[in-house]
């Protein structure tokens, strides 16, 4: 629900996946089968894997990430190099980390970093800059010794943080985000054919929102391919071809409207995400007094302001 006291909670991605999997049936999910092609067959999409499989799907929802193939085969461009990078990790304690439940940040100087609590032996952390050479990156004891050069004035609690944590913890990565207006005029949706997620809204991660904004196309997909779907079920259509083509015409139906929640959803996401970091990170004079004197305050307005949003319900049948 919308409004209301705000809570930041910190999942761990495998927690989150285990969480989602546990609700399917068995042998639904196929592991290391990355798409490499589709081909059109009728009210149908062939989905060439790696491994030679091939699937025929009647609905193609492509949530296979920032490099995704279903994107492009709709038509999008790859996503763009923003200029920054980002570590991320986490520190596991063996006995209580004593942290209070807060999201702590700090930026400035062409950086930016947080911390979050996990759980109670658990801590997240992260770290954002504008890398000068690739070479930085490839070395983890490297990178952490920069890192910590970096972190300012933080408390000893938060630099022992990424100092407990191990190199194989450490993971750099480019980001790299849609350009919003790309949104405006591309295809969400054609056909049978749609995408979610990364795959529709890359952003960067400067207000949190890219796993949540992935959960919440999944409640509005389901909402808009079922509401098409159940108007199907009353029409008794005996002609198999005609079935199939009725059948296509309402999932059509369903992704353009799910497209069309979407679209302005994702486009006010990215460029948020893109303007909040752009303006943390800078380093100039000029912005950073204007950032530390005026821009702090609405910039966390921001952040929450983009989590207090409401994507509706699944009403079941």
């Amino acid at each position: 629900m919308c409004s209301g006291d705000h809570e930041i909670r910190c999942v761990k991605r495998k927690s989150l996946l285990e969480a989602l999997s546990s609700e399917l049936p068995r042998a639904t999910i196929r592991f290391s089968s990355k798409v490499v092609s589709i081909e059109e067959s009728g009210y149908f999409k062939l989905v060439h894997l790696a491994d030679g499989t091939i699937l025929k799907a009647k609905v193609l929802v492509g949530c296979d990430g920032v490099n995704s193939v279903v994107a492009k085969w709709l038509g999008f461009k790859p996503p763009v190099f923003t200029g920054r990078s980002a570590i991320r990790g986490s520190a596991e304690f063996k006995s209580s980390h004593e942290f209070d439940p807060m999201f702590m940040e700090y930026f400035g100087n062409g950086v930016r970093s947080g911390v979050v609590p996990c759980n109670d032996k658990n801590v997240y952390w992260y770290f954002t800059w504008s890398p000068s050479s690739q070479e930085l990156e490839e070395n983890p004891a490297q990178l952490k010794r920069y890192m910590l050069s970096k972190l300012g004035k933080v408390s000893d609690e938060v630099r022992a943080v990424v100092e407990n944590t191990d190199l194989d913890a450490f993971i750099p990565s480019p980001l790299r985000y849609r350009h919003p207006w790309e949104l405006i005029w591309g295809n969400i949706s054609k056909g049978n054919v749609c995408v979610a997620g990364d795959a529709l809204h890359p952003m960067t991660p400067d207000i949190g929102q890219g796993g949540c904004a992935a959960l919440e196309d999944g409640v509005v997909l389901a909402r808009c391919l079922g509401e098409a779907l159940l108007k199907n079920r009353s029409q008794e259509i005996r002609d198999e071809g005609e079935q199939g083509k009725v059948e296509y015409k309402m999932i059509e139906r369903g992704l353009n409207k799910y497209a069309s929640e979407r679209k302005w959803r994702s486009f006010d996401l990215i460029s948020t995400a893109y303007v909040v970091g752009f303006i943390q990170e800078a380093d100039g004079k000029i912005m950073t007094f204007l950032r530390d004197k005026f821009f702090s305050p609405i910039l966390a307005g921001l952040r929450l302001k983009k989590a207090d949003y409401d994507c509706g319900k699944l009403r079941r049948s």
